[in-house]
């Protein structure tokens, strides 16, 4: 990402501490890069140690500025606490909190055991519940104003069949949105969301669209424009949200899809055409892409 891949002026989110769960990768990167490009400094955590470290001196490398690559499971209220714990030590109060931390696969929801289950929802639903709550019990104790960005999908507005634990839990954190927008906005804090439609990440792709790669995932031809989306219309989304001249927008989940979900609904509704040898050859490619993530988890 380069200044001219920004709409925002050099500086604009200088001053800002912002922590971004599922930093080290994906969605999560490419915010992070963009807020870090204006002047930021980043807070990114993760279950992936290394990865995390990687990432984190590959944008300090490329960019300067500060990123704290922070080993979480945010799965753990108390390893949450002394993630924060460790952050309010190292300058003060955050600014911002973008819950991105998710997990997702598809699957005939028959399948499904109650540990799958648990793997999407401990993470997505509690896990960006308890950060989101452990943050702002500190900022109301300080009155500190901040803003919280969480990321959902469009299957928020219409459900997402064959994707159901996600569809429920990112329900789940649109609620949380809807609430506390109300709830804190007299303390100062403010919510909001976003609902991506298909972008390319590695993980998510793995487990999404098993044997897709960049190439061809923008082929859709469901998609009214016809592509799928680029990290940098997104991060340029996050900043705006994440501004302080954004501060009245409060309450809202956003789409970003190109108007898929307008469309046709933007979910995995036409899955119900494959057979059981197609969801067969499909749990074996996320299953590796399981396995090979889990091999680089440190906590």
């Amino acid at each position: 990402m380069t200044p001219d891949d920004l709409m925002f002026k050099p500086g604009a989110m200088a001053g800002q501490r912002i922590l971004i769960t599922g930093g080290g990768t994906g969605l999560g990167k490419a915010m992070a890069e963009a807020l870090l490009m204006l002047g930021a400094d980043i807070y990114i955590c993760g279950r992936r140690g290394g990865v995390l470290k990687a990432a984190a001196a590959e944008l300090m490398g490329a960019h300067g500025g500060k990123v704290a690559p922070i080993a979480c499971d945010i799965r753990v209220p108390e390893a949450i606490h002394d993630m924060c714990d460790q952050i309010w030590a190292d300058g003060g109060a955050l600014t911002g909190l973008i819950n991105n931390a998710a997990g997702n696969f598809i699957s005939r929801t028959e399948d499904l055991s109650p540990r799958a289950f648990d793997a999407i929802a401990n993470i997505v639903f509690r896990g960006s519940f308890f950060v989101t709550l452990d943050c702002g019990k500190r900022w109301i104790a300080e009155g500190k104003s901040a803003a919280v960005l969480s990321i959902l999908t469009t299957w928020v507005w219409n459900g997402g069949p064959f994707t159901v634990p996600s569809a429920m839990s990112k329900a789940g954190l649109n609620v949380m949105t809807q609430s506390l927008a109300v709830e804190w906005a007299p303390k100062g804090i403010r919510f909001n969301a976003i609902a991506p439609g298909p972008f390319y990440t590695e993980g998510m792709t793995a487990r999404l669209n098993p044997g897709a790669d960049q190439s061809s995932y923008g082929d859709m031809k469901a998609n009214p424009m016809g592509r799928a989306g680029d990290l940098r219309e997104l991060a340029n989304m996050a900043v705006w949200l994440m501004h302080p001249f954004s501060t009245y927008v409060n309450g809202q989940t956003i789409a970003i899809d190109g108007g898929a979900w307008n469309a046709g609904g933007g979910s995995f509704a036409a899955l119900r055409d494959w057979d059981d040898a197609q969801w067969t050859k499909a749990r074996e490619m996320i299953r590796g892409a399981n396995d090979k993530d889990r091999a680089q988890r440190t906590v």
